[in-house]
C-alpha cells in the first residue's frame, strides 16, 4: 500500500559526478576511425526530491502525546496556557478585546472537548460505522476550531508566542517534520531525512544537520518547516494550496 504524500518539492545540490563523453579518433595502427569513450569528473547540480508523507493513525497519536507531554512540562514550569492568558486579559481588560477573549476561551474549551472525544474513539480497535462517521466529523470539527483559533490569535501573535500551547504546538510540528520527511535521489533511492529509530535519535540528527551545515537540509529546511506548519494548522490543504505557498516562498528568495 502506497503512502499518501502531503507535499513534495525539489532541491538541487552541486556535486562532483562522473560524466562520459564520446569522440572519434583515428587508430594509429589501423588508420581507421574509432569511437573512444572517456570519463571525467564534473560539477553538476544534482536534484533531490524532498517528500512529506501523510502520518498514520499511530503517528498522529504519538504526535498528540508529544504535544501533551510538552504542555504538561510547560505548565509545571509556570508557563500560562493560551486559555489562561485569554482569561487573564478578559478579567483585567488587557490587550485582548472582551469579544475576542471570550471567543478564544469558548473555542479552547470546545477544542479540548473534541480532543477528549477523539481520544476515546481512537483507543477502540474495532469501530462501528457510526463511530467511524463520528470520528470523521470530530476530526473535521477539530480542524475547523483550530483554524478559527489561529485566525484570532494571529491578531495577538506576540502575546501568544510564549504560551505553553505554542511551545507544545512547536514540539508537535517538529515531531511531524522529523518523522514524515524523506529524501529521494536520482536513482529513486529513498531514505528518511533524519536518521534514527526513536524520536530522540531523530531530534539529535536534526540538530547535527542544522549545526553541521548539511547542504540538502540547509536547502530544504525553510520550506520543510513552512509546509509542515501549514499542513498542521490548515484544514485539509489542497495540492493547489501548497503550490501557491511554494510559489510565494520562491518569490521571496528571488
Amino acid at each position: 500500500m502506497n503512502k499518501k504524500i502531503i507535499h513534495k518539492f525539489t532541491v538541487s545540490k552541486e556535486e562532483e559526478v562522473e560524466e562520459e563523453s564520446t569522440s572519434n579518433k583515428k587508430n594509429k595502427e589501423t588508420g581507421e576511425m574509432e569511437k573512444v569513450t572517456t570519463t571525467k569528473m564534473v560539477k553538476k547540480n544534482v536534484p533531490y526530491e524532498v517528500i512529506i508523507y501523510q502520518p498514520s493513525r499511530r503517528q498522529i497519536e504519538d504526535a498528540d502525546m508529544e504535544f501533551s507531554v510538552e504542555m504538561s512540562k510547560c505548565i509545571k514550569r509556570g508557563i500560562l496556557t493560551k486559555a489562561m492568558l485569554a482569561k487573564k486579559y478578559s478579567d483585567s481588560g488587557g490587550l485582548l478585546s472582551e469579544e475576542d477573549s471570550t471567543a478564544l476561551i469558548r473555542l479552547y474549551k470546545e477544542l479540548g472537548e473534541i480532543q477528549n472525544s477523539l481520544g476515546k474513539l481512537s483507543q477502540k480497535k474495532k469501530k462501528t460505522t457510526n463511530e467511524k462517521k463520528k470520528e470523521e466529523e470530530l476530526t473535521e470539527s477539530f480542524a475547523e476550531k483550530r483554524r478559527k483559533i489561529v485566525d484570532l490569535e494571529t491578531t495577538y501573535q506576540n502575546l501568544f508566542n510564549h504560551t505553553a500551547d505554542t511551545k507544545a504546538q512547536n514540539k508537535a510540528i517538529l515531531w511531524y517534520m522529523l518523522n514524515l520527511s524523506y529524501v529521494r535521489d536520482e536513482l529513486d533511492i529513498e531514505n528518511p531525512l533524519f536518521a534514527g529509530e526513536t524520536s530522540e535519535e531523530k531530534e539529535d540528527s536534526y540538530y547535527l544537520l542544522d549545526e553541521g551545515g548539511d547542504e540538502i537540509f540547509d536547502l530544504a529546511k525553510e520550506k520543510l518547516m513552512t509546509f509542515v506548519s501549514f499542513w498542521y494548522f490548515s484544514q485539509n490543504p489542497s495540492d493547489e494550496d501548497f503550490q501557491n505557498l511554494e510559489e510565494e516562498l520562491d518569490a521571496e528568495v528571488a
